[in-house]
């Protein structure tokens, strides 16, 4: 089984998506902004992906700007925040059984497909 945290409206997303499709398999889509991960799911994909929460934050938006920058979080903190403001998850996450990759580059998701 394949699942892909996505938003539709990023074009990474949208190339990660079709890389996924072309290679055979139609996944199930998460609208991570409307169902954003747990934080013990995230936890876990964080975990096989082997990286820390603020590897998988978008520095550039807004919300990060104005209330996370410069801010030193423990992990758990961090984790917190991202459940909390999903935006500021980089997207997309794909998990095929227990592999984890981010897809940015899209092409990243090749690797556990």
């Amino acid at each position: 089984m394949i699942r892909i945290y996505h938003n539709p409206r990023c074009r990474k997303s949208r190339e990660t998506l079709e890389i996924i499709r072309q290679a055979g398999y139609e996944p199930e889509i998460i609208d991570y902004l409307q169902n954003p991960p747990s934080k013990n799911e995230l936890k876990e994909m964080l975990e096989k992906m082997g990286k820390s929460p603020e590897q998988i934050i978008r520095k550039g938006e807004d919300i990060f700007k104005s209330n996370f920058k410069g801010r030193t979080l423990s992990e758990e903190e961090w984790i917190e925040v991202l459940v909390n403001n999903p935006k500021l998850l980089e997207r997309p996450i794909v998990v095929h059984d227990e592999k984890v990759a981010l897809g940015r580059p899209p092409e990243n998701v090749r690797s556990i497909l």
